[in-house]
């Protein structure tokens, strides 16, 4: 990369950017549609400095990104873990960028074989980003390929089949991996040791919340409030992607109101008609929490059950409900099961025996 500087190109082998739930049933963590998409993608940060949160992240990162230019050399591969929304997605897309080359974005579930690996890898230019998305869900036979890919930068292909196969060695330009997961606790150890930095995303403040809802509301030439972006970044779950999804439903209210700027109330009356009260959660999370406590006692309950109860997929409640459940301390994760908190009998209007307070 000395002595030349590449635009950054995005390169994807699906239509979505950023990892989405499974079978998620509310407004809030339903599937974007492609104008969302294209919304998003409008909002989304192009540098470090313009990344709202995350800041020991952006730290470290600016300081390898710095390191790796002054050296011309390649940036270690990276691994975002946390839940969906936070912008593992959006630092892919950052850091490409700062390093000025090229992003080729993919998904765990999209690479099937191991063919179609060695085809993305060895399209790619030195210092090249291939951001793979969900890895935790790559197939294994994909999973052994990928390792002397990032390890010595070449893949072992294996040609013919039977007593005759034979393996073949195919050097590859140097290329940085960043990989995000949900779930950083199931990647196999020879993958995630593989990874030469690992960040674990945090939820984002009110305050922090606040600044994007602004940020993004001036984007789409939308006047708001402060006490408005407040508002919505108090009932955003802590994620950014929620947050700007909240605005976008707020500002169409507010538009078939007439009203020229989001004002809290107003923020209040739309947040409200989408089902969404004044801590953020949906009819999924208050299923789930009465189900706890007005199904099973309080719990402790297995994941299981209580999937079963709500009518939700085991994963969509870990990897989407429960993180910030967790995070709030209306539910405790134990040995025998979920355990609602005090703060969920508060939330629900409920004492330890069921009762209506």
């Amino acid at each position: 990369m000395k002595g030349k500087s590449r635009r950054s190109r995005v390169v994807s082998t699906e239509t979505s950017g950023e990892s989405q739930p499974t079978r998620a049933q509310s407004l809030v963590v339903s599937k974007p549609t492609d104008e969302e998409r294209v919304t998003d993608f409008t909002l989304r940060p192009r540098s470090l400095e313009e990344f709202v949160g995350q800041e020991q992240v952006k730290k470290v990162l600016s300081i390898a990104i710095e390191a790796a230019r002054k050296r011309a050399d390649v940036l270690e591969h990276i691994l975002f873990a946390g839940p969906p929304g936070l912008g593992k997605t959006t630092l892919a897309h950052i850091i490409a960028r700062e390093m000025g080359v090229n992003l080729r974005v993919t998904s765990g579930p999209a690479i099937e074989r191991a063919g179609d690996l060695a085809a993305i890898v060895n399209d790619l230019e030195r210092g090249d980003v291939l951001f793979i998305d969900e890895i935790l869900r790559l197939p294994r036979a994909v999973e052994e390929v990928l390792y002397p890919a990032m390890e010595d930068f070449e893949l072992n292909i294996v040609v013919g089949r039977g007593p005759s196969a034979r393996t073949m060695r195919l050097a590859i330009k140097p290329f940085t991996l960043i990989g995000a997961t949900t779930r950083a606790g199931l990647l196999s150890s020879p993958l995630r040791d593989r990874f030469g930095q690992t960040f674990h995303l945090q939820f984002y403040t009110r305050e922090e919340l606040a600044v994007i809802v602004r940020r993004s509301a001036r984007l789409l030439n939308t006047a708001i409030e402060d006490d408005a972006a407040q508002e919505i970044a108090k009932r955003s779950r802590g994620t950014p992607r929620i947050a700007n999804r909240l605005l976008r439903r707020v500002r169409d209210f507010a538009q078939v109101e007439g009203a020229p700027t989001i004002t809290r109330e107003i923020a209040e009356r739309g947040l409200e008609l989408l089902g969404i009260d004044s801590c953020g959660f949906d009819r999924m999370d208050r299923a789930i929490l009465e189900a706890i406590v007005d199904k099973f006692g309080g719990g402790p309950v297995g994941v299981e059950s209580l999937a079963a109860a709500v009518g939700e997929e085991r994963d969509t409640i870990e990897e989407v409900y429960e993180p910030y459940l967790l995070q709030e301390g209306f539910i405790a994760r134990t040995a025998r099961g979920r355990v609602a908190s005090p703060r969920a009998y508060s939330h629900l209007g409920r004492t330890k025996q069921g009762l209506l307070l």
